[in-house]
């Protein structure tokens, strides 16, 4: 047996030199390799991966359990949404973003909607009503967002219990969507000057149920969590970044507010009126996983305390602008078939008069058309900063919306935290930024 070792010349690729060797003793390889010290192994860590939050790649250069550089590789499930907002009409739109970070499809919706009624010029005509479930619906949204990042965090740190209950009390809120919008997820509920249809019959009440329930359940992950000796020492002083780091990178969310910086948008920059409702603002200063662990739970909590405000302050009124030919009507009623457009709004639009079904028509295929300029709301989703910037040309499709989504500027902050760090604490690290790929790669 040959005994000769031939190694090939080293070949640049974006991962960093590669090497090939080919022949030889396997005992003499492992040596050549053990007595370089510069030596450095590269992992990828995704973009399959349980521990990863969906189809993101971490490119991880290890130097014995120890992380030396991460690089994040995103693009795996780019869905070209912001391109084809601009083949769509303005409520048509809707239907798009709200498939972005598909955990926080309301805020996406506000923000957007918003932005469409900042151009239109109708912000001060948007019902009170439509306002309220506007936010009622962010706030349960919410909830539903922290209790994924909890759930999936404790799942990937061995926590299955943790992940349990999170995933449970989950389900409450999903079928209190259902309910409403007829849909868990991906909802399009809110339009372009107000919301696709009324609260049904019987939802106010079984929110205030669920609202007990889970203001009870929330007392468990303090129990599971919160003061367990080993879920502290797993996350305690692990992700570490300083304001200053947040700072520098852009970082917004409970990340931000770990470092005891009490930014949120709902109180430094209020809309949909949330000046008048009465909240706290959690913050830590431990500047960790375990602190934005504790920032998320309290959040909820808050939640809780802006969805009974708001299910006090409803009022009997219409939930769409009064402006006809902008107001997109989409009742909705429950048929034997499931939902569909209600018999009877059907028959109004075709037995009303020829123009207002030719005016129906219109409204539905060509949209209708917003004047040229352009608009930048922001809203505090439960990542952060959830920005959208929307360029009109005067016609009835959008120019450009360009969305800054909260978890690509998070992500960021990955390499900051597990450089220097342990392999085993890269997978805290992603759990306590809780990216949502949907949003990045959007």
């Amino acid at each position: 047996m040959s005994t000769s070792t031939s190694h090939a010349p080293g070949r640049e690729t974006t991962e960093g030199t590669v090497y090939t060797v080919t022949g030889g003793d396997w005992d003499d390889v492992v040596q050549g390799v053990q007595a370089n010290d510069d030596e450095r192994i590269v992992v990828n860590m995704g973009p399959q991966h349980p521990s990863t939050h969906g189809v993101l790649r971490l490119i991880l250069e290890i130097d014995g359990e120890t992380v030396t550089e991460c690089r994040c590789g995103v693009g795996y499930l780019h869905t070209g949404i912001e391109k084809n907002l601009e083949y769509r009409t303005w409520t048509q739109g809707s239907t798009y973003v709200t498939r972005m970070d598909y955990l926080t499809s309301f805020h996406n919706e506000a923000a957007y909607c918003m932005s469409v009624e900042k151009l239109l010029g109708i912000e001060d005509q948007i019902p009170d009503r439509a306002t309220i479930i506007r936010v009622l619906l962010m706030e349960l949204n919410r909830i539903s967002s922290h209790l994924i990042a909890i759930a999936t965090g404790g799942m990937e740190l061995g926590a299955t219990t943790v992940a349990v209950f999170g995933f449970r009390d989950r389900e409450m809120i999903l079928d209190l969507f259902e309910q409403i919008t007829g849909l868990r997820m991906n909802h399009a509920f809110i339009r372009p000057g107000g919301l696709a249809q009324d609260l049904p019959p019987g939802s106010v009440d079984a929110i205030r149920e669920t609202v007990k329930t889970l203001r009870k359940n929330f007392g468990e992950f303090d129990t599971l969590a919160t003061n367990s000796p080993v879920f502290k020492a797993r996350l305690q002083d692990i992700a570490y970044l300083d304001l200053a780091g947040c700072m520098a990178l852009g970082l917004t969310g409970p990340v931000l507010r770990s470092t005891g910086l009490p930014h949120d948008l709902r109180k430094t920059a209020p809309y949909c009126g949330y000046e008048t409702y009465d909240f706290d603002v959690p913050t830590t200063d431990t500047c960790d996983a375990y602190g934005r662990f504790l920032i998320r739970l309290e959040e909820m909590r808050q939640s809780l305390r802006i969805v009974e405000q708001c299910l006090d302050r409803l009022e009997p009124g219409p939930v769409m602008v009064g402006d006809k030919k902008i107001a997109w009507p989409a009742q909705l009623a429950l048929g034997p078939d499931g939902l569909g457009n209600s018999l009877d709004h059907i028959r109004q639009i075709m037995g009303t008069s020829m123009e207002s079904l030719i005016h129906h028509f219109k409204l539905v295929t060509e949209g209708f058309r917003v004047p040229p300029g352009q608009a930048y709301i922001a809203v505090e989703s439960p990542k952060g900063e959830l920005g959208v910037h929307t360029v009109s040309d005067g016609g009835t499709r959008p120019y450009r919306v360009h969305f800054r989504d909260p978890s690509f500027a998070n992500m960021q902050a990955i390499a900051a935290m597990v450089e220097g760090g342990q392999i085993a604490d890269v997978i805290v690290t992603i759990a306590s930024v809780d990216p949502v790929l949907g949003g990045v790669d959007r």
